[in-house]
């Protein structure tokens, strides 16, 4: 691992633990970390947004501005909107998904949630991700923090990651076993 990755991630640690204790002491982490959620699927979502916040042509004050306004606009808490002006004019926006992942790790950590990850073929509704959340909190005896992706190229199915078990039930991958199978007979 180079020393610059090393770096950024301590430095989004760091700055995620920051906003994580000082929400927790202002009572604002559950209105803290939905509004990270939100910042993570703008982020995923609009190419926009990414490229505002990672340009160099954009002034730092315009940033601010900008994300200033999407946090007004979204009912962000108080401690966020303050965060994300401060990491806005430290420059520091482009540390802002490993911050996000960071601080959300945090959350889940404290409420002692297993972290998930789920990949489907098509898009879930919420409904049918709450309903997916609901039967593998269930099946690990456990709260459950799962993060939701969508990739179309699995043909049909899901896979499922939660610590280092894995359930893979894509057709992608039944047919690359199938291939396997029939390249090595």
């Amino acid at each position: 691992m180079s020393s610059k990755s090393t770096f950024s991630n301590s430095t989004a640690k760091s700055y995620a633990f920051a906003l994580y204790e000082l929400s927790k002491e202002n009572s604002e982490l559950e209105k803290t970390e939905d509004g990270m959620k939100g910042l993570r699927t703008l982020l995923k979502e609009s190419s926009d947004f990414k490229e505002m916040i990672l340009s160099p042509t954009v002034s730092k004050e315009d940033k601010k501005n900008i994300i200033l306004t999407l946090a007004n606009q979204n009912n962000f808490s108080e401690n966020l909107k303050k965060f994300l002006g401060f990491v806005a004019i430290k420059n520091r926006l482009f540390f802002l998904n490993k911050i996000i992942d960071s601080f959300l790790n945090l959350v889940s950590n404290s409420k002692g949630e297993l972290k998930a990850k789920l990949i489907s073929s098509k898009k879930l509704s919420i409904d049918e991700q709450k309903k997916i959340q609901k039967e593998l909190s269930e099946d690990f005896k456990s709260s459950l923090n799962i993060d939701f992706e969508h990739n179309p190229n699995l043909i049909a199915g899901l896979i499922i990651q939660v610590g280092s078990v894995m359930v893979d039930t894509s057709i992608k991958t039944k047919l690359k076993k199938l291939e396997k199978n029939m390249v090595e007979v």
